[in-house]
């Protein structure tokens, strides 16, 4: 089959537009709706100067999507003095699995003349995920710990290294995913929240000052796409499941989109363009100001306990008693 839009023989065929495209029409689509996406929301700032640049961390895993993310973002704006990149990687003490991606992080990094940190749970909580998922002392999905400690991890170093924005590597399926999810479940709130956290445009959104705002330049684009396009451009990616992964529920909705997209092309995105519609009238209305949040009595960290959620589950991995 033949490019549609140069004649040459076409790799892929996108079945929610038609088109069949080659190599070069493939990536450059996909680099078009990122550096779209990074226009519509505003996540360069009118303000930024090569004086006065606006530093994006990134959260780099090594997996396909942060792979991906951090190769356009480079070419993007390596030559733009107005935008810093840093990648922060994190280790979580998963044998195997996460050594292979933190090299693929390093050689990226390496490849890119890349500004890169590796933070570890061992050096920050005392604990590795291996042994989490093992001991498990809370009875829940290996998931629910490591998400809890990846997300302080990632707000903690961005503020550290000077982020002006957090950038992360969700694409179409994995948005798609937590909009049908939060419907699902019937909370407007959390619709709302989303929308502030990380869809709405930066001009739009009405965001904490004490947590590093959010960005998802991949979020126009389904995962599929993201692994072709890495596969295409040969980055190291490291494209192996995690051997904890067991988040059912997502599992459940993941098959159901797959099914729908493949029996119905462009599912996902107009799940996505209704949502986001959605997700700003809920903020707009459900808003009641900022969140007044104190400190945790452990760590100093924002949070609307006397222990956040971090610090309780750290210890209660240590086998203490921990207050709730």
């Amino acid at each position: 089959m033949d490019c549609d839009k140069c004649g040459t023989d076409a790799v892929t065929h996108l079945a929610y537009s038609g088109l069949h495209l080659c190599e070069g029409c493939f990536t450059q689509s996909v680099e078009k709706r990122v550096r779209k996406r990074i226009r519509e929301d505003g996540v360069v700032p009118d303000d930024a100067t090569p004086e006065d640049p606006d530093t994006w961390v990134i959260g780099l895993s090594g997996g396909k999507d942060s792979v991906v993310l951090t190769k356009i973002l480079h070419d993007t704006f390596e030559q733009d003095p107005r935008i810093e990149l840093i990648g922060l990687t994190i280790h979580e003490g998963i044998e195997g699995y996460r050594d292979e991606s933190v090299d693929a992080c390093v050689e990226l990094a390496d490849d890119l003349e890349l500004r890169h940190e590796l933070v570890t749970y061992e050096e920050e909580f005392g604990v590795q995920m291996d042994d989490v998922a093992e001991e498990d002392p809370e009875g829940m999905a290996p998931c629910a710990y490591c998400g809890v400690f990846r997300r302080d991890i990632l707000e903690r170093y961005a503020d550290e290294l000077g982020a002006d924005k957090l950038l992360t590597g969700h694409n179409l399926d994995d948005e798609a995913q937590t909009a049908l999810m939060n419907f699902l479940e019937g909370n407007p709130r959390q619709i709302a929240k989303h929308f502030d956290a990380s869809l709405g445009g930066f001009d739009d959104r009405e965001t904490q000052e004490t947590f590093v705002p959010r960005a998802k330049p991949l979020r126009d684009v389904p995962e599929k796409e993201v692994a072709l396009y890495a596969h295409v451009e040969n980055l190291p990616a490291h494209i192996t499941e995690c051997p904890h992964a067991s988040e059912a529920y997502r599992g459940e909705i993941q098959e159901l989109l797959l099914k729908l997209e493949s029996n119905h092309p462009g599912t996902r995105h107009s799940i996505m363009a209704g949502y986001e519609q959605l997700a700003e009238s809920a903020a707009d209305s459900l808003r009641d100001g900022v969140d007044d949040l104190g400190e945790c009595d452990r760590c100093g960290a924002p949070t609307d306990r006397d222990v956040c959620r971090k610090c309780y589950l750290v210890e209660a991995v240590d086998g203490e008693v921990p207050a709730r």
